[in-house]
């Protein structure tokens, strides 16, 4: 053991692990700290959450924003400012309303002329249209520019109701709701690891060092994230911003538990506390770097996407995973050893003394499933298949601007008002572009399309050799009728000889970001399983296994998508789902749940060629039971915070991934995986040598 130690330290081991070398570690990271924490706070300044951002270039909706004559033009965000007295308007209120026009004309920030006001047919409602230009950063910028057109339209407003709607309106209500998002996040994040931490090692002091190293890796991955957004063009929205924060501390904490499990395992067989992290890291680190790389590759499959918010959150979450990957495996550790075994106190384990742990309840657990394994795993698998039954409730058709907050919202609030007395598309009206010498036909086949408010078709102004024009839809902007309308209209002026006719407008490219989601789930569902079967082939050398844990994964996805669904419909009273949700929940629980897997079955490995593969199963449960759970509890745990945000997507997507992790932990990995490896037995390592191992007992 001695000269496998004193090898070691020559090596990267050595390096983090040495009496001296740790110290040139620890300064090189409290300088990267340093360097980095300016940058990390500069990612806010480079988030891009308009919908623009999201779409992909070849979509039809993106093509007529490119012929946008003006910048000015294409960045136009209409605030449709709605007025209500039950009782009808009378002359003041109609004097309010053209004082209000004026006042809204000289606002600096317009991409064109005020329209309104525009009263409604039974004389109750008006409207006030302004076309916003706010500029590239306009999802920072919205939320001032409404408060103040709020603020002027309620001012004198004598009892009439007043709402600001259209998508500036949405646009500000979700900036409202992400403001402060990440410091929210990364308080309620960390209160749940170092709750987690102190019920899992039952030490005041060990849980610090874990959560100062996540911290670190937070910090170091926001700066890369920040650089990649600023010089190389990635795409960062708030919502991947705080999934960075979270998938951060979750799997940051997780691999410090398993460094920790294991050395805290080698402190009792070892004097010198640097030989037992020299050792620890030796042995526990092969299966953290499978996990992680695991993870990334799997993350990074996103970059096949055609939707660029779907495409940049691949590259964020990568670099989150990587960068907890490496100060995990060198800060942690060199933390850990300049600490001493102090650090454990009240329960410091001591050399030569027996560790304490949960082993003999693991191995009681493991031994039941032994008995009778195949009925365990059938019995599991049925009980599995009938919660992915949930999936046929599944509505991921994308979420109107009602749907997407929790809670009541002033935009929300103002579409229903104009939805009873106005065109339900009035504010946000489709666009459509096409040669100037076909304008005429073109507009005719506008006019003669269902769904289309025949009143509020425009000429075709003739802008840079092309026609453009405007029409309000009779449907809610936001909704499938809506995005049926938009389809007649496409096929309509599409046949149109010789018109070279593009149909775009807000209604049109959220219509083309679902669509481009489903092809992107399509694509990249069956590459990730490739990617992550090729890598546990690799690392298991076999074939049998990776099968059988890749299946277990996909199994758990359809059981936590289907349960939660039915969570969504009957708790918390969601009518649909986010179209990326899908999408996004697979490639988290792929990513994620085969590390629990990983962690099992390379211990499982280690030891078969020395008992056996079924003894090395129950061996494998009882060594790694405890600290697996306790990793599954803190990922599942801060991926939970995210359903305290009043985001629907957010919401749908913490409580799938926080079940889904708990699922895999608590059944798949502890009942599922076990049982299916004691029925396969040695030929789960098929083809390789281990296969030829002697016979096993039976059980």
């Amino acid at each position: 053991m001695p000269s496998t130690i004193h090898s070691g330290r020559r090596s990267f081991v050595g390096l983090v692990a040495g009496r001296r070398t740790r110290w040139v570690v620890l300064g090189f990271w409290l300088v990267a700290a340093v360097a980095a924490a300016g940058l990390a706070g500069r990612l806010g300044s480079v988030q891009r959450d308009d919908a623009a951002a999201s779409l992909p270039a070849d979509a039809e909706s993106t093509r007529v924003v490119r012929l946008q004559p003006s910048a000015a033009e294409a960045d136009t965000l209409p605030a449709v400012v709605v007025y209500e007295r039950p009782g009808g308007l009378d002359s003041d209120d109609r004097a309010k309303l053209e004082a209000d026009v004026r006042v809204f004309g000289q606002r600096p920030d317009l991409g064109g002329g005020v329209a309104g006001p525009t009263l409604s047919a039974d004389g109750t409602a008006a409207q006030i249209v302004l076309p916003l230009d706010l500029g590239p950063d306009a999802f920072a910028r919205v939320g001032a520019a409404v408060a103040t057109i709020r603020q002027v339209a309620r001012a004198d407003a004598a009892g009439m109701t007043v709402h600001v709607a259209g998508p500036a309106g949405s646009l500000a209500d979700q900036s409202a709701a992400v403001g402060g998002i990440d410091t929210r996040l990364l308080l309620a994040t960390v209160a749940v690891v170092i709750v987690i931490l102190l019920v899992t090692y039952r030490s005041p002091v060990l849980w610090l060092l874990p959560v100062l190293s996540a911290g670190l890796a937070l910090i170091a991955a926001q700066a890369v994230v920040y650089l990649l957004a600023r010089y190389a063009q990635l795409t960062v929205t708030a919502d991947s911003s705080a999934i960075l924060t979270i998938l951060v501390f979750g799997a940051a904490t997780d691999y410090a538990l398993l460094i920790v499990a294991r050395y805290r395992e080698e402190l009792h067989r070892h004097r010198d506390r640097h030989d037992a992290m020299a050792v620890a890291l030796r042995r526990s680190a092969p299966a953290i770097i499978a996990s992680a790389g695991t993870a990334a590759a799997a993350m990074l499959c996103l970059l096949l996407a055609d939707l660029n918010s779907t495409r940049g959150l691949g590259p964020v979450l990568a670099i989150g995973v990587l960068t907890g990957l490496v100060v995990m495996l060198t800060a942690f550790p060199a933390l850990l050893v300049t600490t001493g075994r102090w650090v454990f106190w009240p329960a410091r384990p001591r050399y030569g003394s027996t560790a304490p742990g949960a082993a003999g309840r693991w191995t009681r657990i493991g031994r039941n499933i032994a008995r009778r394994p195949r009925l365990t795993w059938l019995a599991t698998t049925f009980a599995l298949g009938a919660m992915a039954l949930g999936i046929v409730q599944l509505d991921a058709t994308g979420l109107n601007n009602q749907e997407s907050f929790r809670g009541s919202h002033d935009s929300v609030l103002g579409a229903q008002v104009l939805a009873r007395h106005f065109a339900a598309g009035v504010g946000t009206p489709i666009v459509v572009v096409s040669r100037a010498d076909r304008v005429d036909e073109v507009r005719a086949a506008v006019l003669g399309t269902r769904g289309v408010d025949a009143s509020s078709v425009t000429s075709g102004a003739i802008r840079g050799g092309r026609a453009h024009l405007e029409a309000i839809l009779t449907d809610p902007a936001d909704s499938q009728a809506a995005y049926d309308t938009v389809d007649r209209v496409r096929a309509a002026v599409h046949a149109v000889p010789q018109a070279d006719a593009l149909v775009g407008g807000d209604t049109a490219v959220q219509l083309d970001i679902q669509r481009a989601a489903r092809a992107d789930r399509n694509l990249i569902v069956p590459i990730v399983f490739a990617v992550v079967f090729a890598i546990l082939v690799l690392l298991l050398r076999s074939l049998v296994a990776p099968l059988l844990l890749v299946g277990t994964v996909v199994l758990s996805f359809g059981a936590a998508l289907g349960a939660s669904v039915l969570v969504f419909r009957h708790v918390f009273g969601f009518t649909g789902e986010d179209s990326s949700l899908p999408l996004y929940l697979f490639v988290f629980l792929v990513a994620l749940g085969v590390d629990y897997n990983i962690f099992l079955m390379t211990r499982v490995r280690e030891e078969a060629a020395r008992l056996g593969t079924r003894p090395a199963t129950v061996l494998g449960l009882a060594t790694t039971g405890a600290v697996i759970t306790s990793a599954g509890l803190v990922l599942a745990g801060t991926f939970a915070v995210l359903t305290t945000l009043p985001l629907t997507m957010i919401v749908q997507l913490g409580f799938a991934v926080a079940f889904g992790i708990l699922l895999d932990t608590i059944v798949v990995r502890s009942v599922l995986v076990p049982a299916l490896s004691l029925d396969v037995g040695r030929y789960l390592w098929w083809p390789s040598r281990l296969r030829h191992e002697p016979a096993e007992p039976a059980w």
